[in-house]
């Protein structure tokens, strides 16, 4: 009577044979990690610019405000003093949407900057896995040939 060949010990074997090297994952997920990191710092960065430029913009206005309540002696003294202060608005609109213009570019070069950084990292991470990979079936690939022997 035959004889089921028994198929888990060589599907043991062959796994066995061809071993997972955990070292990539561990470095393509420190590579991940830095680049959130540094993507969050150009981000946090951007957020305390436009924070900054909203606080001194809002302080420059309410200044601006405080000069139109002031009691005047002539009717045209608030004319003017209206004029005054739609002019000066108009003057810091454009000054603070210019800094806010500057941090968005800032943000987009930087951002730019860590994308080809990161694809750069992550080209040299697959090459190195995908030649140790290589390697690794080669030498196995020659040892069941020389078992077959």
């Amino acid at each position: 009577m035959t004889k089921t060949p028994d198929f888990a010990k060589t599907m043991q074997d062959m796994m066995a044979s061809f071993p997972v090297d955990a070292s990539a994952f561990q470095n393509a997920f420190k590579t991940q990690a830095a680049f959130a990191e540094k993507f969050s710092k150009v981000a946090i960065e951007a957020a305390e610019k436009s924070t900054e430029i909203s606080a001194k913009w809002t302080k420059d206005a309410l200044a601006k405000v405080g000069d139109i309540a002031k009691a005047k002696a002539e009717p045209t003294d608030y004319t003017k003093s209206m004029t005054d202060f739609a002019s000066a608005a108009a003057e810091m609109a454009a000054e603070n949407l210019a800094a806010f213009a500057e941090v968005a570019k800032k943000v987009q070069m930087e951002t730019v900057e860590l994308m080809l950084a990161a694809g750069k990292d992550m080209s040299e991470d697959a090459t190195a896995a995908v030649k140790k990979a290589t390697n690794e079936v080669t030498n196995v690939a020659k040892k069941a040939a020389a078992a077959a022997k």
